[in-house]
């Protein structure tokens, strides 16, 4: 029988990850508390707006739909929030505010009842999860210079470096820039660059490891094509979200187009808008961020779906430890899961310890909840000040005679 319990209080941590900042400028984690003491962690990804803006509406959302709730009537409350305002559709601000408190109440949930919340989601899968990383810059020396990101003898050997450690898959994205104006034909260059990187990263890894091309909407469907059959030799495990997210019309294109997987799904939002992915045939491998798509309840709903269409799931991550822990959760319990994207930072493991990756797989946590533990002291001893969002797409239109150079979404 489940404990008798109600939300009852909810506090905001708006978080600055020191520098190099990866996991974007900045994480906002919910932390919700029922009137009976226990608590929980969440994160959000809604990541549109001022990151103090976000969290008042978290508090809006929390305070009409989710106090003097049971943490364990997560279906009733995301019913409420989805029609909030007769909306009834996705809205990546109050579903994702949402998102990241309901990871907050499976938290709770697991707590309550002393398991870990992938024993509240269908029980344990698997024991062993496979783990991705993008090849950022080692620390120290001159990594982190700008030219680490187009020198493809750098990038190759960070991933032999990666491989040795026991990763098995490495993703990266030299082809940018992701833009404010949509998709572009990529230049020759782009390509010319985008093929040398993979060739000398695949020479790096041989086959111990899949390459994963990390795009991020850059491109239109034909251009996306024809830097795929430059990467072809290479045998890339997935092409990443090659074209904007609003069309998976183009997105299916590129599938039937070329051999690569196309991945995609870290910006979309709700169930609604995988649906609307899958029945196009724009993507056999889906990358949800939890703390966007709606949380743990949404997430092993869409592995449901996903199965129904073949397609298999790789949780996304660019932003902090507890979004981790989540997808960690979720992919202990699913059928379907690929692999969990990490990342391995000394402030990620000390904001959040719990899960990590170890000989590049994650062991399903036993812990009670999300299985970590928040430092709070830590967390407020670094607070986000400025006024920036968590990434900014470049608004200058893609320049051929500019060699692309994207800096792994560090904050400048």
């Amino acid at each position: 029988m489940r404990p008798a319990m109600e939300l009852a209080d909810l506090e905001v941590l708006v978080v600055a990850p020191p520098p190099p900042g990866w996991g974007g400028r900045w994480w906002v984690i919910p932390k919700v508390t029922t009137k009976c003491g226990v608590t929980g962690y969440g994160e959000c990804y809604a990541s549109a707006i001022d990151p103090h803006v976000l969290a008042r509406v978290c508090a809006d959302v929390f305070a009409r739909h989710m106090a003097g709730t049971s943490p364990f009537d997560v279906a009733l409350m995301a019913r409420r929030v989805w029609g909030s305002g007769f909306t009834g559709r996705p809205d990546p601000t109050v579903w994702g505010a949402f998102a990241g408190m309901e990871i907050a109440c499976w938290d709770i949930m697991g707590k309550a009842l002393d398991v870990p919340c992938w024993q509240l989601l269908g029980g344990r899968l698997n024991a062993r999860l496979r783990a991705y990383t993008y090849l950022y810059p080692d620390d120290g020396g001159n990594d982190h210079a700008d030219g680490f990101w187009t020198d493809p003898d750098a990038q190759a050997a960070v991933a032999a470096k990666r491989a040795d450690e026991g990763w098995t898959a490495v993703k990266l994205d030299p082809s940018g820039p992701y833009t404010i104006r949509g998709g572009h034909q990529p230049g020759r260059r782009d390509i010319a660059l985008s093929a040398a990187m993979a060739g000398a990263v695949r020479a790096a890894v041989g086959d111990r490891a899949d390459i994963l091309w990390g795009t991020h909407g850059q491109f239109t469907a034909s251009g996306a094509v024809r830097l795929a059959q430059a990467l072809v030799p290479h045998d890339p495990l997935w092409f990443e979200e090659p074209c904007p997210p609003d069309d998976p019309h183009a997105l299916a294109h590129v599938a039937r187009s070329q051999p690569i997987p196309v991945a995609a799904g870290e910006r979309l939002c709700g169930l609604s808008e995988f649906a609307q992915l899958l029945r196009a045939g724009g993507a056999s491998i889906l990358q949800p961020a939890l703390g966007r798509l709606g949380g743990l309840r949404e997430g092993a709903r869409l592995a449901a779906l996903a199965e129904g269409f073949g397609a298999q799931l790789a949780p996304h991550l660019y932003c902090g430890p507890v979004e981790f822990a989540a997808s960690v959760q979720l992919g202990t319990a699913i059928p379907n899961l690929l692999m969990v994207e990490a990342i391995e930072s000394p402030f990620h493991h000390a904001l959040a310890s719990g899960p990590r990756v170890e000989g590049g797989f994650v062991r399903a946590p036993d812990a009670p909840g999300l299985g970590i533990a928040f430092d709070e002291d830590l967390a407020r001893a670094n607070p986000y000040s400025g006024d920036r969002l968590h990434l900014e797409m470049q608004e200058a239109a893609h320049d051929p005679s500019i060699l692309p150079s994207f800096a792994g979404g560090a904050a400048d």
